[in-house]
C-alpha cells in the first residue's frame, strides 16, 4: 500500500517519503519538512489517530489525510476530531486520492497564508503601538495641552481600527460619552469616570488583526471564523497592556472583557458576574446599545426603543442588571448623545444633564 500510494503520487509530481510505522514516521518529521502526511487508522506499532493527533500537535504546518480499510463513521469522525484534513476508506479510485490530497494541502496553504498574514498585521501593530506607549508615557507626565495630544493620539489609533470596519468617528465618541455617563450614574469618581471615557474607544483596537474577508463579510459568519473574530479581544489586550501607563492598562483591561457575560458564557474567557470588571461590564453596555443602533453591513440600525427591548431580555445574563437598569433610566441622556453625536457635535468632554 505505501509502494502503491507513493508511486501513484510520484505520477502526479509529489516528491514522497515512506514509514513502516509511528515511531518511523516521526524520525522522518524530525529530520524532513512534510507537507503531508497520509496515515492508515491501524499499523505495526502503535494507532495511527494517535500519530495523527502527535502531528496536530507537535507540526501545525502540517497537514494530515487518513487512508484507512475502517469504513466506519465514529472512526472517521474521530480522526477529523482531531485535525484530520480528510478521510479516505480503502479500496479508493486514485482521482478520489488525488482530489483529497489536493484540497488538503490547498486548505494547508491557505491556512498558512492566513496565518502569517495575522502574524504580520500583529507585529506591525505591535510595532507601531510600542511607539505609541512611549508617547503616552511622556505625555501623562505633562498637563493641558499635553492631555489634549494623548486623548486625540488614542481617539485617532481608535478610528484606524473602526476604519476598517467602515465606521465613523461618531461611534468611538458614543461609545466614548455612553461608557462616561454609565460610570458617573453607578457612582465612580471623576478621575476614573474622565480615564475611562479617554480609554474607551481602544475597546477595539484589536480588530486591527481581523482579515477583512472576515471583518466586513456581510453575511453570517461560520463558527471557525466566529472563532477568528473573536480573538479581536485578546488581541486587542496584548496590544494595549503591559506599558506601566494607568491609561492603556485600563483600555487592556475594556478590550479583554467587554465580550464577558454576566452569566459566563461570553469570551475570551468566560468570565462571569463580578468577576468581570466594572469598566468591561459598562463598555459591554454602551457598545451593545451603539452597535444595535447603527448600520451593519449585515443588517439595518434598530430604532433606539428597539434596542432597549432586546436589551432587556438580556437583563441578568448578558448584561449586569444593575447597569443597564442605570443605564435605561437615564434614557433620555443617552438619546441626547446619539442626537448630538448624529448632528456631528464632537466636542470634547460632552456630557449632557441627568
Amino acid at each position: 500500500m505505501r509502494a502503491l500510494l507513493a508511486r501513484l503520487l510520484g505520477l502526479r509530481g509529489y516528491e514522497c517519503l515512506t514509514a513502516d510505522s509511528p515511531q518511523a514516521g516521526r524520525r522522518v518529521l524530525e529530520t524532513e519538512p512534510v507537507a503531508l502526511v497520509l496515515t492508515d487508522a491501524n499499523m505495526p506499532g502503535g494507532s495511527g489517530f494517535d500519530f495523527a493527533n502527535d502531528i496536530v500537535l507537535g507540526y501545525p504546518e502540517t497537514a494530515v489525510l487518513m487512508v484507512t480499510g475502517l469504513d466506519d463513521r465514529d472512526s472517521a469522525e474521530e480522526a477529523l476530531e482531531r485535525g484530520a484534513y480528510g478521510y479516505v476508506v480503502k479500496p479508493f479510485r486514485a482521482n478520489e486520492l488525488l482530489i483529497n490530497v489536493h484540497n488538503a494541502l490547498r486548505r494547508r496553504a491557505l491556512e498558512l497564508e492566513n496565518r502569517h498574514h495575522r502574524e504580520q498585521l500583529e507585529a506591525t501593530v505591535l510595532q507601531r503601538t510600542a511607539t505609541l506607549r512611549d508617547t503616552i508615557a511622556r505625555l501623562e507626565r505633562s498637563e493641558g495641552e499635553a492631555r489634549r495630544l494623548r486623548e486625540e493620539t488614542i481617539r485617532r489609533l481608535a478610528w484606524a481600527a473602526e476604519f476598517r470596519n467602515q465606521e465613523t468617528g461618531e461611534h468611538i465618541v458614543r461609545v466614548s460619552l455612553y461608557c462616561a455617563l454609565l460610570a458617573r450614574l453607578v457612582g465612580l469618581d471623576a478621575d476614573h469616570v474622565e480615564l475611562l471615557r479617554i480609554a474607551s474607544p481602544m475597546h477595539d483596537v484589536g480588530k486591527i488583526g481581523i482579515p477583512d474577508s472576515i471583518l466586513l463579510k456581510p453575511g453570517a459568519l461560520t463558527p471557525d471564523e466566529r472563532v477568528e473574530m473573536e480573538a479581536h479581544a485578546e488581541i486587542g489586550y496584548r496590544m494595549l497592556a503591559g506599558s506601566g501607563a494607568e491609561l492603556l492598562d485600563l483600555a487592556a483591561v475594556m478590550a479583554l472583557t467587554h465580550h464577558e457575560r454576566i452569566d459566563g458564557t461570553g469570551y475570551p474567557r468566560g468570565l462571569a458576574g463580578d468577576g468581570i470588571p466594572i469598566e468591561g461590564r459598562i463598555t459591554a453596555v454602551a457598545d451593545v446599545f451603539d452597535a444595535l443602533t447603527s448600520d451593519r453591513v449585515y443588517r439595518p440600525a434598530f430604532e433606539p426603543e428597539e434596542a432597549r427591548e432586546i436589551m432587556l431580555e438580556q437583563r441578568g445574563t448578558q448584561f449586569d442588571a444593575q447597569l443597564l437598569d442605570l443605564f435605561f433610566g437615564a434614557f433620555d441622556a443617552v438619546l441626547t448623545i446619539r442626537r448630538e453625536t448624529a448632528d456631528g457635535f464632537l466636542a470634547d468632554g460632552l456630557m449632557p444633564r441627568l
